[in-house]
C-alpha cells in the first residue's frame, strides 16, 4: 500500500521542484497524450496513470496549492486527515476519491465513451524553409495511419453479417461498481474488457481488417501552414489521425513543424535581426545601402560618422504576428569593415588622413608608407 506521504507531484510529471509553469504544462501535455484512456484502448493500469498526472498538474499550476506542497508536502494539499500524523492513506484505493474532489465524477465521462472508441493521437514531424515559416505555405505530408476498412465500413463485420450487442456491458461499453470511500459514496466506470468499450461483438469478422473495422494505408494531405509559426510549434489537425476501431472517430495528427535558419536572418520573436556590412569612409562620409529584407530589397540611409554595431529600425518588416494584426520589426545592424590589401596610394591617403587627425601610426606598418608621410609633410 502506497502512503501520500510519498507521493511525489514533480516526479509524476519528470519535472524539477524549481520547474517553471511553461515546463509544468509542456510535461503534462506529454503525459497526458501517452496516457489518456482513449489512447490506450481502456486499460486500466493507463487510466490510474492519467489520473495521478492529471492530479499532479492542477495542483502544480496553482501557485497557492504549489507553494502549500512545496511546504508541507502531500499533506498540505490533499487535507490533514491524508498522510497527518502517520495516519497512512491507500493511495490505490484513494487516488479516485482526490479525483473526484478535483475534477467531478469519473461516471459522467464513462458515459460518454459509449460506443465506437475514438483513434488514438498521432504525430509526424514536417521540415519548414525560413521564408515558408514567415509567410505561411502549404505542404505536402504523406503519412501510414490505420484509415476505416472499406470492406465492412468500418463495422468489423463480415459483409453480410452484423454485430451483436456484448452480454457482459448490455451494449453500454463500460462496468461501473460503487463504493464507500473517504468523500462519501463514488461511482467509477471503466471501458468493457470484453467489447473494448463498443458495447458489440462481431461474431463473424471482417476478413480484411480481422474486426478491427479499420487497416494500414499511406495517406497524403496538404497542410495549411499559418503564417508566424515557429521553431518547434505544433499544429493541430482534428479528425487527421488514425481511425477509430470498429467505425469510431479519428483522432487527431499533431504536425510538428521544424523551421530551417537562414545566415541571412535571426528571428527573434516576431522580430528579424540582419547584418549589412559598409566601409570605412562609407560610415565616416554617410551612405545609401541595399538591405535584403525579408520580401525584397530596399534602400536605407547611413548617416555621416554611424558607428560599427549602429541599429536601423525598419517598423513592420518583421513576421507576421500568428495571432492578430500587424506584423514584427526588421533591425539593420550596420558592420563597419576596417579596409584590407591596401596598395600603395590607399596606404598614402590613410597615412595622410591619420597625419591631418593627429592620430598616431605604429612603426610596424612598414618604411614604406612613413617615407611618404616625410616627403608629404616634409
Amino acid at each position: 500500500m502506497a502512503t501520500i506521504d510519498g507521493l511525489d507531484l514533480y516526479a509524476l510529471l519528470e519535472v524539477r521542484p524549481d520547474a517553471t509553469d511553461e515546463e509544468i504544462k509542456r510535461a503534462y501535455r506529454k503525459k497526458a497524450r501517452e496516457l489518456h484512456p482513449d489512447a490506450n484502448g481502456g486499460d486500466p493500469a493507463a487510466e490510474a496513470r492519467f489520473k495521478e498526472v492529471s492530479l499532479a498538474y492542477e495542483v502544480l499550476r496553482d501557485p497557492e496549492r504549489r507553494a502549500r506542497y512545496d511546504r508541507f508536502g502531500p499533506s498540505g494539499v490533499f487535507g490533514q486527515g491524508a498522510g497527518a500524523g502517520g495516519m497512512p492513506f491507500d493511495f490505490e484505493a484513494g487516488l479516485s476519491d482526490i479525483f473526484e474532489a478535483f475534477f467531478g465524477s469519473m461516471g459522467a465521462r464513462g458515459a460518454s465513451r459509449r460506443g465506437p472508441m475514438p483513434g488514438a493521437d498521432a504525430e509526424i514531424g514536417l521540415r519548414l524553409g525560413f521564408l515558408e515559416a514567415v509567410f505561411g505555405a502549404e505542404k505536402e505530408i504523406s503519412v501510414r495511419l490505420p484509415v476505416t476498412c472499406d470492406t465492412c465500413g468500418g463495422s468489423g463485420a463480415a459483409p453480410g453479417t452484423q454485430a451483436v450487442t456484448c452480454p457482459d456491458c448490455q451494449g453500454a461499453g463500460e462496468t461501473r461498481r460503487i463504493r464507500q470511500s473517504l468523500l462519501g459514496q463514488v461511482v467509477t466506470s471503466v471501458a468493457c474488457g470484453r467489447c473494448q468499450g463498443t458495447g458489440e461483438l462481431t461474431p463473424t469478422p471482417c476478413s480484411s481488417c480481422g474486426g478491427e473495422g479499420r487497416r494500414m494505408e499511406q495517406r497524403s494531405f496538404t497542410v495549411e501552414v499559418p503564417a508566424g509559426v515557429e521553431d518547434g510549434s505544433t499544429l493541430r489537425l482534428a479528425e487527421r489521425g488514425p481511425a477509430g476501431p470498429r467505425g469510431g472517430p479519428n483522432g487527431s495528427l499533431f504536425v510538428q513543424l521544424e523551421v530551417e535558419p537562414d545566415e541571412r536572418f535571426q528571428r527573434m520573436g516576431d522580430d528579424v535581426h540582419t547584418s549589412v556590412h559598409v566601409g570605412m569612409a562609407q560610415a565616416a562620409l554617410g551612405t545609401k545601402v541595399s538591405v535584403t529584407t525579408l520580401e525584397e530589397s530596399q534602400q536605407v540611409s547611413v548617416e555621416p560618422g554611424t558607428q560599427s554595431g549602429h541599429v536601423i529600425r525598419l517598423k513592420g518588416g518583421g513576421v507576421p504576428h500568428l495571432r492578430g494584426r500587424g506584423r514584427g520589426d526588421l533591425y539593420v545592424h550596420l558592420v563597419v569593415d576596417t579596409p584590407t590589401a591596401l596598395t600603395p596610394k590607399q596606404e598614402e591617403l590613410l597615412a595622410q588622413l591619420a597625419a591631418e587627425r593627429g592620430e598616431e601610426i605604429h612603426a610596424e606598418v612598414g618604411e614604406g608608407v612613413f617615407h611618404r608621410i616625410r616627403s608629404v609633410f616634409g
